[in-house]
Order: structure tokens, then C-alpha cells, then sequence
């Protein structure tokens, strides 16, 4: 697979990453724990969440990388001269590179853990976001890791339905529904996703 090329910034994707081989990248509850907070750590400087889904042995993330102004906004105060965007692509790196060392310590393997390039597909129109949210969130049962996605403790879809605090952009994904009501009946829909401009696999 050719080298795509680096994520730009103001854009919505739609992100996957496998495991090399299909190896496992979460064996244990403290692997997702753990590279969620890899991932605030890395990607919320760059882009906006709308949705997430870590299955065993690949990943789906929603996201708006910020523009190089909104970046400006969330460091905030005078900046140095020096200052200079992150780039949304290398975030990404750092996040599997930084996620990969520690498997690979706690795990006694080496090399690669993900697949390279991550896939990636820009989507432009709003229209496309409701249904990718829901594609996203009923992957594990698309999979066949559960008969519920809903009962799937490692997405956002629970995250949505809660009033609790979140990173999430969870009030723009509740618009798009209507609101919550909404939001859980376009989720009951088990519709394949066909459009190339949300698949990844």
C-alpha cells in the first residue's frame, strides 16, 4: 500500500489501524486504558473526537483535525516565535510508536505492533457523519465479538448516552440525530455500510 498522503488539518477522517498479521493490539483491560490515555495525550491537541471503538485486533476513531488556528487557541497565551503546528499525522505515530514499546515490553515481542500506513478516508460530507458513527459503534457485533453492541465497553457509545463529563464532541454527534432518542434508534438499525467513503477495511 502506497504511502497516503499526511492528514491535513481542518479535515474529518475516518481512521482504522490493525494489528501487524492480525495480532491482538488489546490482550488485557489495561491495554485499552492505557492507549486511551495515550490518545488523549497525542491526538486531542490535534483533532476533535466524534467516536471511537477498540476491538482486539484493530481500532476506529471519528475525528476534525484542528485547524493550525484552533491548535493556536487550545495552547493559548503568547506563543514563542518558534511555535509551530503539530502535525495531526505524526501525532498518530506517536501514539502507535509510544503504545507499541510498552506491548511490546510488558508482552516480550519486538517490531511492529500496527500496520503501516494507518488507513484513512476523508470524509467530506456531513451527511455520511450520523451513519459512520453508527458504523463505528456496531462494529463489535458486525465482527461477532458480541451480540449486542451496545454491550461493548470499549466505544463511545455508552459515552453518548451518558450526561457524565467526556472528551467527546458529544453534543455535535446528538445533533446529528435529533438528540439521544434519535441517536439510539438509528442505532438499532443494522444496516451494512457500503459507501466508500466511510469503509476503511
Amino acid at each position: 500500500m502506497a504511502n497516503p498522503p499526511p492528514l491535513a488539518y481542518g479535515a474529518t477522517y475516518h481512521i482504522c489501524s490493525r494489528g501487524v498479521g492480525g495480532e491482538n493490539l488489546f490482550r488485557e483491560e489495561r491495554n485499552t486504558s492505557y492507549f486511551l490515555e495515550l490518545y488523549a495525550r497525542y491526538i486531542e491537541p490535534v483533532a476533535a473526537t466524534y467516536a471511537y471503538c477498540l476491538l482486539r485486533n484493530h481500532f476506529h476513531v471519528f475525528v476534525r483535525t484542528y485547524t493550525v488556528d484552533e491548535q493556536r487557541e487550545l495552547v493559548g497565551g503568547v506563543l514563542p516565535a518558534t511555535w509551530r503546528p503539530l502535525s495531526p499525522s505524526r501525532q498518530f505515530a506517536l501514539l502507535f510508536g509510544t503504545y507499541a514499546q510498552a506491548y511490546n515490553k510488558a508482552y516480550g515481542r519486538s517490531g511492529s505492533l500496527f500496520e503501516h500506513p494507518f488507513r484513512r478516508v476523508q470524509v467530506e460530507r456531513e451527511a455520511h457523519f450520523a451513519r459512520l458513527v453508527v458504523y463505528i459503534h456496531r462494529n463489535p457485533q458486525h465482527h461477532g465479538f458480541v451480540e449486542d453492541f451496545a454491550s461493548w465497553r470499549h466505544s463511545s457509545y455508552r459515552a453518548h448516552l451518558s450526561s457524565g463529563p467526556t472528551r467527546l464532541r458529544r453534543d455535535d454527534v446528538l445533533a446529528w440525530y435529533g438528540g439521544r432518542e434519535g441517536f439510539v434508534e438509528a442505532h438499532r438499525v443494522d444496516r451494512e455500510v457500503d459507501d466508500a467513503a466511510l469503509r476503511v477495511e
